[in-house]
């Protein structure tokens, strides 16, 4: 779950990072008011969940109050890659001397978490790694241990900060490390951190990315959450506890269990065709999470063939198959289903979905064919 740079920010500063002075504003009478407080310059950001907001014109200065309305007027107006712009940060403006990266993140290959830097801040450091990898400096953690302050000090010795800065650098960076751990972060972003021309480090700009599996610890982050940025069918498949994530396909698949939901796309995948969404029921799914899962689906307008692969041990196909039939009695469905289903009740899971004159399959490799030659057209 993505936060927005006010709710990461506030995040911060929970966390003893120093942010700009400001607050957030739903309207540009808001705006002018915030911007009245703070008494001189402001910046004027757009709060939406994508990246380029300032190539966009999402992110501007103001010199005064009346400009700050004026400003904020034409960003609330405003789409961004598609997402509509319904909040502004109005942050107090600083006079930048010097922009760094700072950031910590998962490494999965190393199965730690990695702190990264970087004197080359204010700009996308996917472009600095592509570009001029050498600028990036990575530290790994050991979860056990945490961040240590050795660490911290070879991180600023690395980027070269000036050694007035590593007190205030070093706490910043034990903050930025606390709100990951705590909040379960998969990502916790600053960028850019800055010095000022008052000699001080503030914390510009600020990203965070929640790790959905661990909500269930916070419900106070999971109330931040932004339904604009998600797809409509994501929303749908969480309020019935399903693992669901809309792809570019044509053939919809539900599966029990993530791996085998990964290897139906692979095989999908290998036989010319292109998967539609990953979606897994999970284990004890009924006839009502499963009829879910299938009208989800069924509302792609992409979806040219369904492939259900289900693995009846914990979930019995004759509930899955009670489940399609059900769902299909009242999504109606105009496109080819095939089904394979394996294991626990999967003979009287056959002769109900047989009844419903469905195209089923015995063996996964008979199943993505089938899939595949019916999202062309191929069978009916």
């Amino acid at each position: 779950m993505k936060l927005h740079e006010y709710q990461s920010k506030q995040l911060f500063s929970r966390y003893g990072i120093p942010i700009p002075k400001g607050r957030v504003a739903s309207t540009a009478k808001e705006a002018k008011q915030i911007a009245e407080e703070l008494g001189g310059k402001v910046v004027i950001k757009s709060q939406v969940l994508v990246g380029g907001r300032g190539k966009a014109g999402g992110i501007r200065l103001a010199k005064n109050p009346v400009e700050a309305e004026e400003i904020a007027t034409q960003i609330l107006s405003m789409e961004i890659k598609g997402l509509p712009v319904r909040k502004v940060l109005v942050d107090e403006a600083a006079n930048i001397i010097t922009e760094i990266y700072l950031g910590i993140t998962n490494d999965r290959a190393a199965r730690k978490p990695v702190i990264m830097a970087s004197a080359a801040g204010g700009v996308d450091i996917e472009e600095v790694a592509q570009v001029s990898p050498e600028k990036i400096v990575k530290i790994h953690i050991d979860p056990l241990l945490g961040l240590r302050d050795y660490q911290a000090r070879d991180v600023a010795a690395s980027i070269d900060l000036p050694r007035e800065h590593w007190k205030a650098f070093i706490s910043i960076t034990h903050g930025l490390w606390k709100v990951y751990t705590e909040c379960d972060a998969t990502l916790a972003e600053i960028n850019p951190l800055v010095i000022t021309a008052e000699n001080q480090l503030i914390a510009l700009d600020g990203k965070m990315i929640i790790d959905d599996n661990a909500l269930f610890r916070h419900p106070e982050l999971s109330d931040m959450r932004d339904l604009d940025a998600e797809a409509p069918s994501e929303i749908e498949a969480r309020k019935y506890g399903l693992s669901f994530i809309k792809l570019d396909g044509d053939i919809g698949c539900m599966v029990n269990g993530a791996g085998l939901a990964m290897t139906t796309m692979d095989i999908i995948k290998l036989f010319g065709g292109n998967p539609a969404n990953f979606l897994d029921i999970g284990g004890g799914a009924n006839a009502d999470k499963v009829a879910a899962a299938f009208r989800i689906i069924l509302t792609d307008p992409n979806v040219k063939a369904v492939l259900l692969n289900v693995f009846g041990g914990i979930t019995r196909c004759d509930e899955v198959a009670n489940g399609i039939v059900a769902a299909m009695q009242e999504v109606k469905p105009k496109v080819p289903m095939v089904v394979r289903l394996v294991g626990t009740n999967a003979e009287e899971g056959r002769e109900i979905l047989a009844n419903a004159k469905m195209i089923t399959a015995q063996t996964l490799v008979d199943a993505a064919q089938k899939a595949v030659a019916a999202s062309k057209g191929e069978i009916q």
